[in-house]
């Protein structure tokens, strides 16, 4: 399932946060949205994730998600939020109890998404007995649970130590080249955006607008953590945005 975004454009009241916003979400390609603090970035996510309704403009869904899809839009947050008195398979299980699956279809759903993200070993720990990175599997499992058309990732690393995150991407792209999904990548790391994001979405200073849409062609099982086609990409994408971040943060600082 394709997403477009047609002539989103928001205001809090005379605050305007995004302004003619178009973008195409091809399916089973990841899209990261970059750009200045404050800029919208989490709010756009929050309009396709349909939390939210922009004041003006639409987000359109082309096509059928995929087959068995229990939810078409899952949020992943870079609070983890894992019920702690659940252990790693009753947090998984949670976004199934409410659709009626239960049983052994319960059992390979979930036996499933913790083998695709390595809890196999650990679907009995606790939350207080894992660390971040670990946390935040069990979230993208739970997000793989219901099959999503679109997965909608706000900063879900940020929490986390480079060596931690570092892990996380390599996991990420593992679980995209075993199967494709779609998703939107909220972040403020631009190493982190070209090493995961087919496409990088560059929003300016707020009101946010699309600067420049970025593809990053090299196939996702080439880009190494230490990568001098992706550096220079990186350095392309901070030359674009470094003043406009710094008059972003001063004026956050001076609010």
């Amino acid at each position: 399932m394709d997403i477009r975004l047609d002539g989103i454009s928001h205001s809090y009241g005379k605050l305007e946060v995004l302004r003619d916003i178009d973008l195409h979400i091809p399916s089973g390609r990841i899209v990261c949205l970059v750009g200045p603090s404050g800029c919208g970035k989490s709010t756009l996510l929050r309009f396709v994730g349909g939390l939210e309704r922009p004041t003006l403009g639409r987000v359109l869904q082309m096509g059928a998600p995929p087959e068995k899809c229990l939810n078409p839009f899952t949020f992943i947050f870079q609070d983890f939020a894992l019920l702690p008195w659940r252990n790693v398979r009753q947090n998984v299980s949670l976004v199934l109890e409410d659709r009626g699956i239960s049983g052994a279809e319960r059992d390979r759903i979930i036996a499933d998404v913790l083998e695709r993200t390595r809890l196999s070993d650990f679907e009995h720990a606790l939350p207080r007995q894992l660390s971040g990175g670990m946390k935040q599997r069990v979230a993208i499992a739970r997000a793989l649970a219901v099959n999503p058309a679109v997965m909608l990732m706000d900063e879900p690393l940020s929490a986390l130590d480079a060596q931690t995150r570092a892990h996380l991407m390599d996991d990420l792209i593992t679980l995209w080249e075993r199967q494709p999904f779609t998703a939107i990548y909220v972040t403020h790391d631009l190493a982190e955006a070209v090493r995961l994001g087919h496409k990088v979405v560059v929003l300016s200073r707020r009101p946010g607008l699309i600067r420049e849409i970025v593809d990053v062609d090299k196939p996702l099982s080439e880009r190494g953590y230490v990568d001098a086609d992706l550096e220079r990409i990186r350095e392309y994408l901070w030359d674009m945005m470094r003043e406009e971040a710094r008059a972003a943060d001063e004026e956050l600082f001076n609010v």
